[in-house]
């Protein structure tokens, strides 16, 4: 640690530390809009979640006026599995009010920058420390408000926290601004398969008739998705195997929306999955969940489809869900695929088709090969390949890209809030990626 650095306790260098609680009322207490109430599950280190957001309105809202979050407050979950994950709220949410199960944390903006506060508790030292804290002499995941408010972070001088939080946060900028070009590239995919294959847009020109899909093109028919593909179950992998470096193993709990965070993977010896190398995933393979919860839950949901990154290529799919590639007269059409699966049409066809308890619901292989899809020809399924064939290169381009983006933070993250080197060292590095 550089010599001008000085060690505080959180208490010494902010003007605020405390949590919400939950409102009265139970359900009826949450609205479809109003005053964003903040809750774990919206808390992920480095980046706000808006799944499950939840609103309450003015009355609620005013019985939290002391938890009400203000512009660059910083946000720690304080309970449980997601205790100690970090992050800020955008603007956007605001007003917003947190539960029981997050605090705030505030800087003293003449001591502490609060960007500075954010990544020094994301620091790795740092984020084990908390979870050491949170783990000790309790049955549940916990940190109270004496353990925050005596946390120590060494600090150097308030110009120099400023500087080391804008270049990590130009990186995570990058990143997130990498995130929304992803997601724009998947709702043109998107819109162009619907425009294909559900309004028929290219060929309303033709004549209709009536099918079980409704009205498709003559000549057209249906067909099920088992004509296409061809499929992998993942394997039951034992816990006693995992380990903390090897190759990946990729379950539902470790897709996203539309793909894979390998970051979150466990991890096997290479001797034991040479042993499974059937389960091996490729760049482009679709995944279905086959086990999970039902809507609206759809970070575990059931019928859940995601495409491998080429990050994840090479993992080995885990049990509860399968592999597939739609491979015709030798051609991929992985795009055409996960387009197919991610339109609303077959998550409503697979909530419809599964079976299973009120928390846990399951659906068949053959479910979902017997989806139907309207089929007009091989030449009209290569056409609409090579369409997004671009699309999609780019995507997985822009992922590899974050990937060495979140490294690069990581690694900066590390040396620069320790002290351990000075900023100026990767400065030429940093720039000539952002």
């Amino acid at each position: 640690m550089n010599n001008n650095w000085k060690t505080y306790k959180l208490s010494e260098v902010t003007t605020k530390i405390g949590s919400g609680a939950t409102p009265r009322g139970g359900k009826e207490a949450y609205k479809d809009s109003g005053v964003s109430l903040i809750r774990s599950q919206n808390v992920l280190d480095y980046k706000f979640s808006t799944d499950g957001l939840a609103f309450i309105d003015d009355k609620q809202a005013s019985k939290l006026n002391n938890v009400a979050i203000e512009e660059n407050d910083v946000l720690l979950n304080i309970t449980g599995d997601s205790v100690a994950r970090v992050c800020s709220v955008p603007n956007v949410f605001l007003p917003a009010r947190v539960n029981q199960h997050v605090a705030i944390i505030r800087a003293d903006n003449k001591l502490l920058d609060a960007n500075y506060l954010k990544y020094s508790l994301l620091e790795i030292s740092n984020k084990n420390l908390l979870l050491t804290l949170a783990s000790a002499g309790a049955t549940r995941n916990a940190l109270t408000k004496s353990m925050i408010e005596d946390f120590e972070l060494n600090l150097p001088k308030l110009p120099e926290q400023k500087a080391i939080a804008k270049i990590l946060s130009a990186i995570d900028d990058k990143i997130e601004n990498n995130l929304a070009i992803n997601k724009t590239l998947e709702d043109m995919a998107m819109a162009l398969y619907k425009h294909w294959f559900v309004d028929f847009g290219p060929f309303q020109d033709g004549e209709f008739v009536d099918s079980e899909l409704g009205e498709i093109p003559k000549g057209w028919e249906v067909k099920v998705l088992g004509d296409f593909v061809n499929h992998q179950k993942g394997f039951a992998f034992k816990s006693k195997w995992y380990q903390d470096h090897g190759e990946l193993v990729v379950r539902v709990s470790d897709t996203t929306h539309n793909s894979i965070n390998v970051e979150s993977c466990n991890k096997i010896s290479t001797e034991l999955a040479s042993k499974h190398i059937a389960y091996s995933l490729d760049t482009d393979d679709v995944i279905i969940a086959t086990v999970g919860s039902w809507p609206p839950n759809y970070s575990s949901v059931v019928g859940k489809v995601v495409r491998v990154p080429k990050t994840a290529e090479g993992g080995l799919l885990n049990q509860n869900a399968v592999r597939l590639k739609m491979n015709i007269d030798n051609e991929q059409h992985q795009g055409l695929l996960y387009c197919t699966l991610k339109n609303n049409r077959f998550l409503n066809y697979i909530v419809n088709s599964a079976q299973g308890s009120a928390s846990q619901a399951s659906i068949k292989l053959v479910d979902i090969f017997e989806y139907p899809i309207p089929f007009g020809g091989i030449e009209i399924f290569n056409k609409f390949s090579n369409l997004i064939e671009s699309n999609i290169s780019e995507q997985n381009a822009l992922i590899l890209e974050n990937q060495t983006l979140t490294k690069l933070r990581d690694t900066l993250l590390s040396k620069l809030i320790s002290g351990e080197v000075r900023l100026k060292k990767f400065k030429k590095e940093v720039e000539s990626i952002l």
